[in-house]
């Protein structure tokens, strides 16, 4: 059988690029060395490489996060060059990634989520205006970046105008929502046409941590993972038929997850991932292993869903 010619393309220039990089080391590990030719790419420097292999290349496999890489900026450009990849396309990515919309999206399909606003720059001086709509604590977080970069938890008034300027140092579009506190659940799904859930996985940082940071997420040991997450059957299918409602809603393909918080009877949509980290041991994949899927067999999947959607 003839090998399938796979461009990895890892790196970029997000503030996920290392995240990126260590997920990319994990795949090509993974890939069946009898089924793939693996050719790496780094979009910081060989965007003009790709375009110039295009012809050469029978899949590409993306594991970029964060801006120019999971918002369908280099989806967009895979799919001018004719080449097939893995997930979702440009608006769904753009969708995903831009939180307020996606929160929109969510409410209008049905979906329990926080209420939040949209904040504006003289709201870092002034920000009575949006104390007076929504009550502490608070949640400030940058609209289009991922790994939690540039957010906080806001407890008291005064902390509102710093964490705000935080926050639109790393996005020129910022919001404001309400905090839950409750318990954290991811929900993976897989599959074009018909998308399944996979098994809940609860996430429970180490008490050090105020909330999953990017320290929780990527420092080994300071975040335990539960899969399949100890919840009630009701609990459970709420979450999965919430996953695969926010994964149609998006426009999304191949896969996703989507981040929840279990707050009593009710769970809330916090925000989808459509390029999930991709080491063995990532959510996702931990999922996809308790589901029967390991890891090198969920990426085979992944790509046959690439190949599938260009079909």
């Amino acid at each position: 059988m003839k090998k399938l010619r796979l461009a990895l393309i890892a790196g970029g220039v997000s503030g996920e690029r290392e995240v990126s990089l260590k997920g990319a080391a994990g795949v090509e590990k993974n890939l069946d060395p009898e089924k793939y030719e693996v050719v790496r790419f780094d979009p910081a420097t060989d965007l003009p490489l790709i375009a110039a292999q295009a012809k050469e290349i029978d899949v590409a496999f993306i594991l970029l996060h964060g801006v120019f890489g999971e918002d369908g900026t280099m989806q967009g450009f895979l799919d001018l060059l004719g080449i097939p990849y893995q997930g979702a396309g440009v608006l769904g990515s753009a969708l995903a990634m831009d939180k307020n919309l996606a929160k929109t999206l969510y409410r209008l399909h049905g979906l329990p989520v926080a209420p939040w606003e949209m904040a504006r720059r003289e709201d870092i001086d002034a920000p009575a205006r949006l104390l007076a709509k929504l009550r502490l604590p608070l949640v400030v977080k940058p609209v289009r970046q991922g790994s939690s970069i540039g957010m906080s938890i806001v407890r008291e008034s005064s902390a509102l105008g710093p964490s705000l300027a935080k926050a639109f140092e790393h996005d020129r579009e910022v919001m404001v929502e309400q905090y839950i506190k409750g318990r954290e659940i991811t929900v993976g799904v897989i599959g074009n046409d018909e998308p399944v859930a996979l098994p809940l996985v609860e996430i429970i940082p180490d008490k050090k941590y105020e909330f999953f940071d990017y320290e929780a997420k990527y420092q080994p040991g300071a975040t335990r993972e539960v899969c399949p997450a100890e919840v009630d059957d009701e609990i459970r299918a709420k979450a999965q038929r919430y996953g695969l409602t926010a994964h149609r809603a998006l426009q999304l393909r191949g896969y996703s997850r989507t981040d929840m918080i279990v707050c009593g009877d009710e769970v809330y949509l916090l925000e989808t991932n459509t390029i999930p980290g991709m080491t063995p041991t990532s959510l996702l994949p931990q999922a996809a292993a308790v589901a029967g899927l390991p890891f090198p067999a969920l990426l085979d999947r992944l790509i046959d869903l690439a190949l599938e959607k260009q079909r």
